[in-house]
């Protein structure tokens, strides 16, 4: 077993798993729920899927529909056993012990009939010098395991789960080091300075200088000549591309590695290849973050086996600012070297995490995949032609958005394949969701009295940063601020209000959000003669990485005093529909509305669907911190019904 089992999408009767074998693996499912008679399904065809990725690589997709429906609000262990060659079986207490918590035998899974309490945040850096969020919040599933009561019913992971773009020197070393040991499938690259994967990987450039391999590089005329008529035109736009993933390898090879600690017990010691001074000091610095990184991943492990996780991309799993503008997507996708980059980091997306959220909606393309794999060259390449269509049908599927008819409804939205393009000025950022994708929004929220709506980028931010990434995009630099944000299109932002008013549409929104790298909670009403909705924003980020602090105080600072929630400025922006009032850190030492520290976010709803209570988990150790309610209007309400769930105390 390379990597898994990650509890996936988790119903009363069905379950979705994924994992990665060195090998097609004969599994059975043992489940046992507390004070029932266990289990045993063997997982055939029909309720476990397998793809190989390489020669000592496949995915075991396992998706079961069960006929008598397990028991909610109770602990259920289980355990996959495989058959081996020679009729001995083998458990996950053997191969995966570093998956079961002190004083149990096998991992165990929750079925919870209410979704009021999540665990959710994003930006899970590997070389980030931060500890680990998925750690501290295998601690505090520790500490509960036995109780089903307190175990939370998600963990929602919200964007940039993997970093395609921004990989440490070290750890690009261990992905060409794992598919070497995998035999993970090579392919051939049109419009590169290299012919095929083996060339990418042996390169001078490919350490540290990859963006010198792109076309739109200046000292790359003759290919930029024959695919821009010599005219240079940024594709990867992040200043940190110089090790960005290619090959569907190497994205393959990154998700083994920072889901499981079994691979990296797989390679040796990551090989540094000839750096200048300046690169062998960063090597070292992010070898010693990946070190830390490499001590947590056993507990991040577990937590993902024990507690149902749903995923959602945003531009890191991919590249940075994906799909940011219309220009941005005609240029990237028009040469068919950054078109493969993108959809090689798609189709590890949907194999990876994609196809659990929403399984129905990935057969055919799943079939493509096992075609794909299937017809590799003498080489171990796959099949351009084939790995290139597969790539188009991805890039124009519309279904990577998905539902949860949970108590509350969850709503997970895609805010990167679906945007409002600005077609008369293409360099400015597009909506973050188009008209039809916004309207099929409001036709799931009908009739509902509560929803949780898990947008990757906040929907109601720090008002100073959304105007200044305002001003950079009337300047014409859009993409040195990252300028996404809800209100940065008039159109996108207008409709998703009048969704909030709509007559049929929810009273109570809790938005759950990532992306920033610092963690905040806002309450908000929208102000309307004939009907107030309450929206609560809640933002955790990130995971594994944090937003410069002497930077984000003064951001803070400035934007308390420019935007307090009576400051006559609001009325010169959109804000002027809302009344927005923010939850202080109870640990604030100044003032701060912000909270800048690596962790996982947690909110409890009570009956009505209203956040009880917001807490960060602060992954350095330190308590965690609560986000105290302000003494106002429809936080009245919202009593304290799960003080003693509290697991930060």
């Amino acid at each position: 077993m390379l990597a898994g089992p990650i509890l996936r999408r988790l119903e009363p009767t069905r379950l979705v798993l994924w994992l990665v074998g060195s090998a097609p693996l004969d599994l059975t499912l043992l489940l046992a729920p507390a004070g029932e008679a266990s289990r045993r399904m063997p997982l055939d065809a029909t309720r476990c899927r397998r793809v190989p990725v390489g020669r000592h690589a496949c995915l075991h997709m396992i998706d079961i529909t069960l006929t008598e429906p397990l028991p909610q609000d109770t602990v259920i262990g289980y355990d996959l056993i495989a058959t081996l060659d020679d009729g001995t079986e083998s458990n996950i207490a053997q191969w995966a012990p570093h998956l079961l918590h002190a004083g149990t035998d096998r991992p165990s899974m929750v079925l919870r009939s209410r979704a009021d309490n999540i665990l959710f945040g994003s930006c899970r850096k590997p070389h980030h010098p931060s500890l680990d969020g998925l750690a501290r919040a295998d601690a505090l599933l520790a500490d509960h395991i036995a109780d089903a009561d307190m175990r939370p019913a998600m963990l929602m992971l919200c964007g940039d789960q993997v970093y395609a773009d921004d990989v440490a020197g070290p750890m690009l070393a261990a992905i060409h080091a794992l598919i070497e040991r995998l035999g993970l499938y090579g392919e051939h690259l049109e419009g590169a300075v290299v012919a095929d994967s083996q060339a990418l990987y042996a390169h001078s450039a490919s350490y540290y200088h990859r963006e010198e391999l792109l076309p739109a590089f200046k000292s790359n005329e003759a290919l930029r000549e024959r695919f821009f008529g010599g005219v240079e035109k940024p594709i990867f736009t992040t200043s940190s591309a110089h090790n960005h993933l290619v090959t569907l390898a190497e994205v393959m090879a990154m998700y083994l590695l920072v889901w499981s600690p079994v691979p990296w017990q797989l390679i040796s010691e990551p090989f540094m290849p000839a750096l200048d001074a300046d690169h062998v000091r960063q090597w070292n610095r992010e070898k010693e973050s990946l070190d830390g990184f490499c001590r947590d991943l056993p507990q991040a492990a577990r937590q993902l086996a024990h507690v149902q996780t749903l995923m959602i991309f945003d531009d890191h799993d991919i590249t940075d600012d994906w799909n940011l503008s219309a220009k941005w997507a005609s240029t990237a996708y028009e040469h068919p070297f950054s078109r493969r980059i993108v959809g090689n980091a798609l189709i590890a997306y949907m194999l990876c995490q994609g196809w659990g959220n929403r399984p129905d909606v990935f057969s055919a393309v799943l079939e493509d995949v096992t075609t794909l794999t299937a017809t590799t060259d003498d080489a171990d390449r796959l099949q351009a032609q084939a790995q290139d269509t597969l790539i188009s049908k991805l890039l124009s599927f519309s279904q990577w958005d998905y539902v949860l008819r949970t108590q509350p409804t969850v709503i997970v939205l895609d805010t990167r394949t679906r945007r409002w393009r600005n077609r008369r000025l293409p360099n400015r950022p597009s909506g973050l969701m188009d008209w039809e994708s916004l309207t099929d929004l409001q036709h799931e929220l009908l009739d509902e009295t509560a929803a949780v709506i898990v947008s990757p980028t906040p929907m109601f931010g720090v008002k100073l940063i959304e105007v200044v990434q305002r001003i950079c995009t009337y300047t014409g630099h859009a993409l040195t601020v990252d300028a996404e944000n809800w209100m940065a299109h008039r159109g996108a932002a207008s409709v998703m209000l009048n969704i909030f008013l709509h007559s049929r549409t929810p009273g109570n929104y809790v938005v759950l959000s990532g992306d920033v790298h610092y963690s905040f909670a806002y309450d908000v009403q929208v102000r309307d003669q004939d009907r107030t909705p309450h929206i609560w924003q809640i933002t955790s980020s990130g995971i594994k990485n944090e937003f410069p602090p002497r930077l984000l105080d003064w951001l803070d600072r400035l934007n308390r005093w420019l935007y307090a929630p009576r400051s006559p400025l609001n009325w010169f922006t959109q804000r002027r529909h809302l009344q927005i009032h923010p939850r202080l850190p109870e640990h604030r030492r100044s003032g701060e509305r912000l909270w800048n520290s690596a962790g996982i976010g947690q909110v409890w709803l009570d009956a009505q669907g209203r956040p009880a209570r917001v807490v960060q988990h602060n992954a350095d150790g330190r308590p965690s911190t609560r986000f105290l309610a302000p003494d106002h209007g429809a936080s009245d309400a919202v009593a304290e019904q799960t003080k003693a769930g509290d697991q930060g105390r």
